[in-house]
């Protein structure tokens, strides 16, 4: 079960992902990033109204850590969607997202198999893989680099949300979720404040975003519930292949060629999420 809530939150992420990467081009990151989150809170406590659950002090303070990280990490990360490629952003974003659970995960006592270590040991190649493209020309090359920044900081918040989250008990319900997700909203304004960035959505087509919201809230209440059920060096991997799903979308409806080594990446994605499965 735990492998299957993995594998919704990637997906749910990576249609996230590329809707938002799609929406920033457009709108803005700042004003897709307040709409996209605020839409995730009101979806979260939504379902959390009808979820039974008693959680203590710790448990809104998680929330509230991991609600930060995914503010830095959805501003950054929409941000370098952008203004770069949606197949070197989100990727990066993820291998950085998921080394830091991983380390604290097997820090705090996860004892992975045989196979499902051996699965997370293939998924970084997997994604490094995904994430690797070559840029022809100099404004190419700068908006790469410029993507690789923005994927690393995206990454170290969405890495801060998924050990949060991870420590949230299991008998805690959604509210914990429900409070990161409003948290988020508020970190990603202050942001675009200290940045003098423009992050009220006056533009009509920034309240597109809302549709990002159910796959916020999904992605991140599979993780949680995975969580229950798994490991976090376990279900933090899996989780982070969401890329696969942006870099797929990103090939069939923008036609972003997938190089050979992407392929490898996607077949080894696969690899990874077996041995996991197995395991």
């Amino acid at each position: 079960m735990a492998v299957l809530l993995s594998l919704l939150s990637a997906l749910s992420y990576g249609v996230s992902d590329f809707l938002g990467g799609l929406f920033s081009k457009r709108s803005g990151p700042w004003q897709t990033a307040v709409v996209g989150q605020t839409s995730s809170t009101v979806c979260t406590v939504a379902v959390a109204l009808f979820i039974a659950g008693d959680p203590v002090g710790a448990d809104w303070v998680w929330g509230v850590v991991g609600g930060a990280g995914s503010g830095v990490g959805a501003a950054f990360l929409y941000r370098g969607l952008a203004g770069g490629r949606m197949s070197v952003v989100a990727p990066l974003s993820a291998v950085v997202c998921a080394l830091l659970p991983v380390a604290v995960g097997l820090v705090t006592g996860d004892r992975p198999s045989a196979l499902a270590l051996a699965g997370i040991v293939v998924a970084f190649p997997a994604i490094a893989l995904v994430s690797r493209v070559v840029e022809e020309d100099a404004a190419a090359q700068a908006a790469h680099r410029g993507g690789v920044v923005d994927g690393v900081l995206a990454g170290l918040g969405f890495g801060v949300l998924f050990v949060a989250l991870g420590q949230v008990r299991d008998d805690a319900g959604l509210w914990p979720l429900a409070v990161a997700q409003g948290a988020a909203a508020v970190v990603v304004v202050l942001l675009a404040l200290a940045l003098r960035e423009a992050w009220v959505p006056r533009d009509r087509l920034a309240w597109r975003a809302v549709l990002m919201g159910p796959l916020g809230a999904t992605a991140t209440t599979a993780f949680l519930l995975a969580t229950r059920e798994g490991l976090l060096s376990v279900v933090s991997v899996i989780s982070s292949l969401y890329p696969a799903t942006t870099v797929l979308l990103a090939t069939l409806v923008l036609k972003e060629r997938i190089q050979a080594w992407q392929g490898v990446g996607l077949a080894l994605a696969a690899s990874a999420v077996t041995l996991v499965a197995l395991g």
